[in-house]
């Protein structure tokens, strides 16, 4: 059973925040080589002092490593599910650096509540594969909009590797086997932490509306996405504006792909 930190009467933020970040670990073990990666990657080409975008940024992680690394960066988070929103507004309490933005990337004018008309870098991982093909390849091009000329997009997502069924088989079943005996007898971290949060008299409201928006994740809330190859997200980011495009990161069932514009 994954162990969560006790929240008090009165709402211990950074405490959901990490509780996030360790059943997201439970799945994704090597999550903080790819934000590495992906902050290398920023300097790189935009400096050590970037407005970001955290797309889908569910609870801030992206934007919390964001401005630990880069203390003078400037963060805009944005998402849809209000639990994890209230979460990130919690964290972020007090810190001038980062602001948040509820809105539905699916919808074609989203990026009119941004509070900026441009950022140098838009970063996102595990999230846009709640996608499907052709709201992904709209956002796509949205983004080439928002980045400055020179900016940098980055996606850390699920994506497979069709060309290899045999080399992805293998991966997918050492995961299942991986999870299987961290996880105390089948718990499943994802459930386990909605079900877990939505008992908090902080974060009910917000998750039953949560519910309505996404679906309960007892009953399967991941339906809708699909997943694509990272030549996939190359192809439709050079073909949505960016001069440029490629992985830069993988790991056996995921990758991440930098597009330049």
């Amino acid at each position: 059973m994954t162990a969560y930190t006790d929240s008090t009467s009165e709402a211990n933020w950074q405490a959901w925040q990490d509780s996030w970040d360790r059943q997201q670990e439970f799945y994704l073990p090597d999550r903080e080589e790819r934000f590495r990666v992906m902050l290398d990657m920023t300097e790189a080409l935009v400096g050590p002092e970037p407005r970001v975008l955290d797309l889908a940024c569910g609870t801030g992680s992206i934007s919390a490593r964001v401005l630990r690394r880069f203390p003078a960066a400037r963060c805009t988070g944005v998402d849809l599910d209000p639990a994890l929103l209230t979460i990130a507004r919690g964290s972020f309490e007090g810190d001038e650096r980062v602001e948040f933005v509820s809105a539905d990337l699916t919808g074609p004018e989203w990026t009119r509540a941004l509070p900026h008309r441009s950022y140098d870098a838009v970063l996102t991982a595990t999230a846009l594969h709640w996608l499907r093909l052709p709201q992904l390849s709209a956002l796509y091009g949205q983004l080439a909009g928002v980045l400055r000329e020179g900016g940098v997009f980055m996606n850390a997502d699920h994506m497979p590797d069709g060309s290899t069924p045999r080399i992805s088989e293998a991966a997918h079943a050492f995961a299942r086997i991986r999870w299987e005996r961290s996880g105390a007898g089948g718990s499943k971290p994802w459930i386990d932490w909605w079900q877990r949060i939505a008992g908090e008299p902080e974060l009910a409201d917000a998750v039953a509306e949560r519910y309505r928006i996404f679906g309960n994740p007892v009953n399967g809330d991941h339906a809708d996405g699909e997943v694509q190859s990272a030549g996939w997200h190359a192809e439709t980011l050079r073909a949505s504006g960016f001069a440029e495009a490629r992985q830069v990161w993988c790991s056996p069932e995921d990758g991440m792909v930098l597009g330049l514009r």
